[in-house]
């Protein structure tokens, strides 16, 4: 298929055959034509645009993120997705909240990077929201560790202005005509490394916002799981504060009401997660720069496994097709796998 997709970039159009086999591709892939609403009767039409809006963006020069197969990516994921966000601001005429859940690793940043450049050139007006933009205040956390010294890292629950980001995604969303909106922005390199807040960047008539992080969307649970929770939550300690964190993950549903769509970027295996890490922290040290040890990573993950654990938090979402709309499997090589919807227990 790479050489149909470099054909289409370089302006050349589709041969029958050509689009032929694009369909046949297209339709093969069962979960991915359903996510897209692709079927035997549309597959032709929607190859024929695709490949226009395709070649259009390719022409422009737009700055889409530069990974490996990223025409096939462009093909396959980005501008599928990207249509489908525009169609769904079309349907409720006013703008809309796509959630992006995904750790570390899993391609939150690329995604909505390319998501960004490919709705401009479709004339939409697109705002990429991080829930670390809402982080409190470098001095408020620090308070907050007097009060819970629990909360040595910024990023579980209650280490958020959730209040700050329900003001912001209600003014985003409800706009008034000409209103300028300030979004807050965050540097995790300021404070040491603790990161603070920064001076807000201010917009106005944004269509559709792209919210991510790695809890975006997630639901609290029910307490009692925690008494037989996976590691690292082992001990009493651990369980107590897995809990905690679960309350306190009550008060972000308020903010997840304003979501219109939810993608989970889910990693084959969670654990993929401190390969990961250490591969970044590896790569950061080979330039010169400071960074973790394997030790220090594997403690700074569990951190998190300990407040959200993947397999009670996220895999609940990915079997729920009330809650997401979307799941992208990430391969161990950081590629995209399986693109799929929930599927309903009767389907």
């Amino acid at each position: 298929m790479q050489e149909i997709y470099f054909a289409i970039a370089q302006g050349k159009q589709l041969l029958p055959e050509e689009l032929k086999q694009l369909a046949t591709a297209e339709l093969a892939d069962i979960q991915r034509a359903k996510a897209f609403n692709i079927t035997p009767e549309t597959v032709e039409d929607i190859i024929i645009a695709r490949s226009q809006r395709f070649q259009s963006l390719l022409q422009q020069n737009v700055n889409l993120p530069d990974i490996p197969n990223r025409l096939e990516l462009l093909w396959k994921l980005w501008l599928p997705l990207a249509i489908q966000l525009s169609q769904d601001y079309q349907a409720n005429g006013r703008p809309i909240v796509q959630g992006i859940l995904g750790g570390q690793g899993t391609g939150k940043t690329t995604l909505a990077q390319a998501l960004t450049v490919i709705l401009a050139s479709l004339g939409y007006r697109t705002l990429s929201l991080s829930i670390d933009d809402l982080y409190k205040t470098y001095a408020e956390r620090e308070h907050l560790r007097q009060v819970d010294p629990r909360l040595i890292w910024r990023g579980p629950p209650g280490t958020h202005d959730v209040e700050l980001g329900l003001q912001v995604l209600d003014r985003l969303c409800y706009p008034v005509a000409g209103e300028l909106v300030a979004i807050p922005r965050f540097d995790k390199s300021l404070s040491q490394g603790a990161g603070d807040r920064i001076e807000s960047q201010t917009v106005t008539g944004i269509d559709i916002i792209l919210f991510e992080g790695w809890f975006v969307g997630c639901q609290p649970v029910e307490p009692t799981v925690f008494e037989a929770a996976p590691p690292p939550i082992v001990s009493e300690f651990d369980k107590r504060f897995a809990q905690d964190i679960n309350s306190y993950l009550k008060n972000y549903i308020p903010l997840w009401q304003y979501l219109d769509r939810l993608i989970v970027l889910n990693p084959i295996d969670y654990r993929l997660s401190k390969q990961w890490r250490k591969q970044a922290e590896q790569e950061m040290i080979a330039t010169g720069k400071s960074g973790m040890t394997d030790i220090e990573i594997e403690q700074f993950v569990d951190y998190f496994w300990k407040s959200l654990h993947p397999e009670l938090f996220i895999l609940p979402l990915i079997e729920n097709p009330k809650v997401t709309d979307l799941v992208i499997d990430i391969n161990a090589d950081h590629s995209v796998g399986n693109i799929y919807k929930p599927l309903d227990k009767g389907e």
